[in-house]
């Protein structure tokens, strides 16, 4: 006697067999007990099936089955195609399911932010969503966008975004009597769209992060000045590139740094960058921009970024877009569909 033990990964190789062959299930089967099959936050039970089989050659029984080459494991696999097929099925509406929530839950989302989003707020806006993220950590998987910043309002990196975040908190109540909705997925899309209504590329949010009960740890956003080496070394230690760094610098084009149009997200940034104002004496032009900006064009790596991204209004936004969805991505606890 054998005995032979269901495999799943041989169901792909004997679905079309099944639609098209006879055969005769042996004699002995026996069911065991339900196993747990576990799906994101959904649980379906499937029957395990063990067929015993004795060894003894039968030549005729193998013609009639018409399966030499599946043997007795196409024969198990025939026996469990009942049990399979509506499992697989219910997984696949499930996924389907899921999909068309996250979709309507986005598109809710979207629809309360441009309601209290303005140009002259989306500055402040997207910051919430890089101090947020801004504190991931690869070496202790610290920090990240997590939503955590409701808590961290009081240090002296994220003065003046309580407004900001008074903003949201209308969104929030609006969007939590339909759906709840956490501070970290409403911070990341509220900061795409902050973009986009001021120009930038759409950036898609996936949904799905939890939030943090408690804040992250101080110190850990990379502060404003900083050298271009020490920023690239606090950008790897968040896993993103000198060019990531340098795309996503590209957001102080919004607001009143003085990178062009505080209103305008554009690829002015760079272009000022290069012609170095704060070299001048005259004005408000030794005003421009915050040290680490300024930092940037002083580093060979960080200049050809610059320069290209000066030169390519298209290439900036493609590459910002990509960052971006790293960035608010960075540290993120997903709960189970």
């Amino acid at each position: 006697m054998s005995t032979i033990s269901f495999d799943p990964s041989f169901l792909s190789s004997v679905i079309p067999f099944y639609s098209t062959s006879k055969f005769k299930i042996p004699a002995k089967t026996r069911l065991k007990p339900f196993s747990t099959v576990e799906f994101g936050s959904k649980t379906v039970k499937a029957s395990s099936l063990t067929t015993t089989t004795t060894t003894t050659a039968d030549h005729d029984s193998n013609q009639n089955c018409n399966c030499g080459s599946y043997g007795r494991r196409g024969l198990i696999f025939m026996a469990t195609l009942p049990f399979l097929l509506p499992l697989y099925e219910s997984m696949e509406g499930f996924d389907v399911k899921a999909a068309e929530s996250n979709t309507s839950e986005y598109l809710l989302i979207k629809d309360e932010v441009s309601k209290v989003l303005s140009k002259g707020k989306a500055a402040g806006v997207l910051r919430l969503a890089f101090h947020d993220a801004g504190t991931f950590e690869m070496d202790d998987n610290s920090g990240g966008m997590n939503g955590s910043l409701v808590y961290e309002l009081d240090r002296p990196e994220n003065a003046g975004l309580k407004k900001s975040l008074k903003i949201l908190e209308k969104v929030k109540n609006e969007v939590d009597t339909v759906q709840p909705v956490s501070w970290a997925d409403l911070i990341a899309v509220a900061g795409a769209e902050a973009v986009s209504l001021c120009g930038g590329p759409a950036i898609p949010v996936q949904l799905g992060r939890l939030d943090s009960v408690v804040p992250d740890p101080e110190g850990k956003l990379p502060e404003e000045s900083l050298d271009a080496f020490a920023l690239k070394q606090s950008f790897q230690r968040k896993g993103l590139s000198t060019q990531e760094l340098v795309a996503l610098s590209g957001a102080h084009t919004l607001g009143s740094k003085g990178f062009g149009n505080p209103t305008v997200f554009d690829n002015s940034y760079y272009k000022i960058l290069l012609e170095k104002p704060w070299m001048s004496s005259a004005g408000m032009s030794s005003m421009i921009g915050l040290p680490s900006d300024r930092a940037l064009v002083e580093d060979d790596e960080c200049i050809r970024w610059i320069t290209k991204y000066a030169n390519n209004q298209n290439m900036f936004f493609e590459d910002f877009r990509n960052s971006y969805i790293k960035l608010v991505n960075s540290g993120a606890r997903w709960k189970k569909l």
